[in-house]
């Protein structure tokens, strides 16, 4: 057992393993008052709530249902913007691409891959696909055809959700499976012009068929709830609809790090004060180098157990000079969990997918987490020798 599993191993065992009641999570608060989707947005950002409701993923979305209990015809915040973006549906950020020409700007929005390259394609043309499981990590080819919103849907249902092809290793895997394939495979690479009002990179939606439709609104395109099974239309951003704010609960208001707590009314601190709390260190030093490096000249690296503190590392890890910034977030091989260097078992997620299993070897060379400088800012597994900026904490 390594030294700093030493350390805390039993602290750990007597910490409960966090129970999805004590975690960090969304929660939805149903409006009733009728208001455009901007007076929408300025109620929920300056009335005690975070912002309009986001919904990230299938789970959120059987959340806000049940919060609503039947309701319709109700504004969450996704707005049209002019900027259309690539995405993978499974929220993957787009790192890696692998384009046989283009992209170009018309509008096949979705993307096939065929002799190991990309092309875009009309999604509403009939395709083979291929679905991620994330239980097992493995990838499924269906010879049956659908529409790419059809495919997602079926992979959702009974997997969870279209592939995404993140790196060169994801891409020869994939290449490998559909190989034999002599037609064109939807991939979970779709573009779309839609972007929450919290600035998350959530590529989830769940559009009612045919829909977003489009038409003409002097005032945009705006989302809403549309029917009691919870699927999305776009309508008009001027029309007075009620509307689903959302706020974040946090694990345990007795927290150490009382500071990233929300107070009584629901406010929380501003992102502007992460140059006071935190401090970005642009040297490239191993995970323990780190650690060691904080402790002597500041308080500790950063333990991100809360949204507040995951937005103030958001805005140092931009300023970083490597692709991901050691966190204070290490791997556990003796306990079998992931463990802040506080203490507190990792109880508030943001991980990328499948990074939060992803400890093979620990013994052999520990596990530490850092997170993505770019994209979604998600965390990620590394070997903790990788040489890396980090973050530090300034606070006690």
């Amino acid at each position: 057992m390594k030294k700093m599993d030493q350390a805390l191993y039993f602290r750990l065992l007597v910490i409960a393993l966090c129970s999805s009641s004590e975690c960090s999570q969304r929660r939805y608060h149903y409006i009733n008052m009728k208001k455009t989707w901007t007076e929408a947005q300025i109620y929920c950002k300056t009335l005690n709530y975070t912002d309009l409701a986001t919904v990230n993923n299938i789970n959120d979305m059987n959340e806000l249902k049940n919060i609503v209990k039947n309701k319709k015809n109700f504004w969450i915040g996704l707005k049209k913007t002019g900027v259309n973006k690539w995405k993978w549906s499974l929220g993957d950020p787009v790192n890696y691409t692998n384009w046989e020409s283009g992209p170009t700007n018309d509008r096949r929005d979705c993307a096939v891959m065929r002799n190991g390259k990309w092309r875009q394609q009309d999604c509403n043309k009939n395709m083979r696909f291929i679905c991620y499981n994330e239980s097992n990590k493995s990838h499924i080819i269906y010879t049956s055809t659908k529409t790419w919103r059809e495919a997602q849907n079926f992979c959702r249902q009974y997997h969870t959700d279209l592939t995404s092809v993140r790196n060169q290793t994801d891409h020869q895997l994939i290449h490998n499976i559909i190989n034999n394939a002599e037609r064109s495979v939807w991939i979970g690479l779709f573009r779309d012009t839609w972007e929450w009002s919290d600035n998350t990179d959530s590529a989830f939606r769940y559009w009612r068929s045919g829909e977003p439709n489009g038409g003409s609104s002097p005032t945009g395109f705006c989302t809403e709830i549309m029917n009691v099974r919870g699927q999305w239309n776009d309508a008009g951003c001027s029309k007075l609809k009620p509307f689903v704010c959302h706020d974040v609960i946090h694990k345990d208001p007795n927290s150490t790090m009382s500071e990233a707590t929300p107070a009584d009314n629901g406010t929380q601190e501003n992102v502007s004060e992460a140059d006071e709390k935190l401090i970005l260190i642009e040297e490239n030093l191993s995970w323990t180098e780190a650690l060691r490096y904080c402790r002597e000249n500041h308080v500790d690296l950063v333990s991100v157990d809360s949204e507040n503190i995951q937005l103030w590392a958001t805005e140092m890890a931009l300023e970083a000079s490597t692709d991901s910034v050691w966190l204070g977030l290490r791997h556990s091989c003796s306990v079998g969990i992931w463990f802040w260097v506080n203490g507190e078992i990792a109880c508030y997620q943001n991980w990328a997918p499948g990074n939060e299993t992803l400890v093979d070897d620990c013994e052999r060379e520990g596990r530490s987490g850092a997170v993505q400088s770019g994209g979604r800012h998600l965390w990620i597994s590394l070997p903790e020798s990788k040489q890396l900026n980090f973050i530090c904490s300034r606070y006690d």
